[in-house]
């Protein structure tokens, strides 16, 4: 290890010392893919720079793309293209495995690789496995780790996890045979479903904006707020996943995790204990008290579409059927505007509104609780005609933050009363270096940190709110309407509100 990996970082000293994974080999199933080369890699190599991977730390790639160990290692290299010292000294004990998922020889040859890396860096029989392939292959790979008896911790010191990504099945269906089988072979305790979302430094600022702060908490209800909107915003249009995306849609690739995860963040109540278990029943019982609806309510509470074109930052643009890899007669939607019902004590008759889509005006994902206005105004109407609703918005992406619409006297002769911003930026409150949200989640599989992982019960409340909409959708009870290019989605998403006397606001 060079001396400068070894030299303290002055600017941490009389810090809180930072969070290291234990000994262990990291394995990565589908370790030739995007999101290995994207996502997992550069994550280790920032947990590496950090110096919060243990000294007995390996990884080990498996593919069925034909590579040896040096070209993994240089795959590691060229992911990382700033990569600091530590990171090249890491990266010449990584090891690479080709072979099939199904095939007996892969798992024997893994078996033989991890005791030989136990032997030579002291990981104590400590395995984290990840599963970045793709979805279909996820119960095959862990049929394959129990039949080589590689499910289980070797004594009672050593510990076994797997990590899945996302998507959790298609449908409820789906979802349930995903579950039974991975549940036929890891325990629960062992099995870490990751959302890159939750490990977002402001999806969790949720937490500490209610449960920390005695001038919010007070005001997170039905007394005090209006509605609740939640918008998931992306510019850009499917690029090069047109085929991916028509198997997929806005539902299943946004609303089913990203947009769940945010909602039940937001409705929960106040955990008994901020920790996995504490934090992770309320998220299941906010889930349980949003309404499912029936195929009527569907059909008028629900809105799904399709980009037509337009332009967007000032380029033309050409419309969802049009992209490459879709149908020319493609009814998959790249646009869902839906209000949801929660049946409970805090939130009943607080209509949640949610949109989500591609080619909108901007890249913004935001959560925004707009208050009910006051019951008497002493002011004139003529002096309040820009007055809207106290509005809280936790700004998600790109600029994390949190801002604060209220009433304000305009300076002048007059008693005029606006609308102003209170805003709290992260980047400008903390000199912190935030964490990426791969790496703030890899080393909570490490540690064995559930609280930002998705249980399995979850899972399976989101499927119950949405099987309905997939259902009614299969069954074109639901027309697909079209918006340009370059605005806030179709007329019929504004009706959802309009015809309820409100607006989606503006972000």
């Amino acid at each position: 290890m060079s001396e400068q990996n070894q030299t303290p970082n002055p600017l941490l000293q009389g810090l809180n010392p930072q969070r290291q994974s234990p000994p262990l080999v990291f394995i990565v199933f589908g370790a030739s893919g995007d999101l290995a080369a994207r996502k997992l890699l550069p994550a280790l190599e920032r947990l590496s720079r950090r110096r919060q991977l243990a000294a007995g730390f390996s990884v080990v790639g498996i593919a069925r793309t034909q590579m040896s160990d040096e070209e993994f290692k240089k795959l590691a290299l060229e992911s990382v293209p700033d990569f600091g010292p530590s990171w090249e000294e890491l990266v010449k004990g990584f090891r690479y495995i080709s072979g099939e998922y199904a095939h007996p020889d892969t798992f024997e040859e893994l078996k033989k690789v991890l005791s030989e890396l136990d032997d030579l860096y002291g990981c104590s029989g400590n395995r984290v496995y990840y599963l970045a392939t793709i979805p279909s292959l996820f119960g095959e790979v862990a049929q394959g780790l129990k039949d080589h008896g590689l499910n289980q911790a070797k004594d009672p010191n050593s510990f076994v996890r797997l990590v899945v990504e996302k998507p959790f099945g298609r449908n409820l269906p789906s979802a349930q045979e995903l579950d039974d089988k991975l549940h036929s072979c890891f325990e629960e305790k062992q099995i870490f479903r990751i959302d890159h979302y939750l490990g977002k430094e402001t999806v969790q600022n949720v937490l500490a904006l209610r449960f920390a702060n005695a001038i919010f908490e007070p005001i997170w209800n039905r007394q005090y707020v209006d509605n609740i909107q939640i918008t998931v915003a992306e510019s850009l249009g499917v690029e090069h996943r047109g085929s991916f995306y028509e198997t997929a849609g806005a539902l299943r690739d946004i609303v089913q995790n990203h947009v769940m995860q945010i909602l039940s963040l937001t409705l929960m109540e106040p955990p008994s204990s901020i920790d996995a278990t504490g934090i992770r029943n309320e998220k299941v019982k906010a889930l349980k008290a949003v309404e499912i609806m029936t195929p009527q309510e569907v059909a008028q509470q629900v809105v799904r579409a399709q980009y037509s074109p337009g332009w967007v930052n000032g380029e033309p643009v050409v419309g969802y059927q049009l992209e490459e890899g879709v149908s020319s007669s493609s009814t998959t939607e790249t646009y869902v505007a839906m209000r949801l019902k929660v049946d409970n004590w805090r939130w009943a008759g607080v209509p949640v509104y949610i949109r989500t889509g591609k080619r909108l005006p901007k890249r913004v994902t935001e959560v925004a609780l707009q208050f009910q206005t006051v019951p008497h105004l002493s002011f004139s109407q003529n002096l309040v005609t820009d007055l809207e609703p106290n509005v809280l918005v936790i700004r998600i992406q790109p600029d994390e933050g949190v801002t604060i619409r209220f009433g304000a006297k305009v300076p002048g002769q007059d008693f005029r009363v606006r609308s102003v911003s209170m805003d709290f930026s992260y980047g400008a409150a903390f000199l912190e270096e935030t964490s990426d949200a791969y790496e703030r989640l890899l080393l909570d599989a490490m540690v064995g940190d559930a609280t930002l992982f998705i249980r399995s019960d979850e899972v399976n409340q989101a499927w119950q709110i949405l099987e309905p909409i997939l259902n009614a959708w299969s069954e074109n009870a639901v027309p697909v309407y079209q918006y340009p290019a370059g605005q806030w989605g179709p007329a019929e998403a504004d009706q959802l509100l309009a015809k309820e006397g409100r607006k989606w606001r503006k972000p």
